[in-house]
């Protein structure tokens, strides 16, 4: 099953700052040419020029969160019996391969989020995820979500250097880890 997306189906100025534009495409909210096609062998983008990995990453990151509709913890993967088949090894591996996968998404997409929110590149932004979860003892997936949901709900509070300018943020300082 073939699925197209174009620029103005990604998401107005974001779309302009992290999607290649086709020369001759027509503006948003016109037709125009595909810029990322789902294939039998996954997402691709189309504009012969080459797209840095983790620009490819952050916006196929959106889509393929796109196309599971809502940003849900993940559940831990399950860990294989220790006398189990290698069917049920391999169907393990499986769910834990697609765990990760899930959560890098989820991560991927904050590192966009952030990197546009607060117009820094994408490398700064992981960063400040994770000195962010580091520093208040979360995992970094998780305080992703956090970021992801913030698009949607300016009320959800982030710690004071992930949030907005006018957006909530948490009270009180980070907490510390004991040593």
């Amino acid at each position: 099953m073939a699925r197209e997306v174009r620029h103005d189906q990604v998401g107005g100025e974001v779309a302009d700052r992290l999607l290649p534009r086709i020369p001759g495409q027509h503006t948003a909210g016109e037709d125009g040419p595909d810029v990322i096609r789902r294939t039998a062998s996954g997402w691709r983008v189309f504009d012969g020029d080459e797209v840095p990995d983790l620009l490819n990453a952050m916006v196929l990151a959106d889509l393929l969160l796109a196309d599971e509709g809502v940003v849900r913890p993940a559940a831990a993967p399950p860990k294989a019996a220790e006398h189990a088949t290698d069917e049920e090894r391999l169907r393990v591996t499986v769910s834990q391969l697609e765990h990760a996968l899930h959560t890098r998404v989820v991560v991927e997409q904050a590192i966009g989020v952030l990197a546009e929110r607060h117009r820094i590149a994408p490398r700064k932004a992981f960063e400040r995820l994770r000195s962010a979860a580091r520093s208040r003892g979360r995992k970094v997936a998780e305080l992703a979500r956090d970021v992801i949901a913030s698009c949607n709900n300016p009320l959800t509070a982030l710690p004071e250097e992930l949030a907005r300018a006018g957006a909530a943020a948490e009270a009180g300082p980070p907490r510390r880890r004991s040593r």
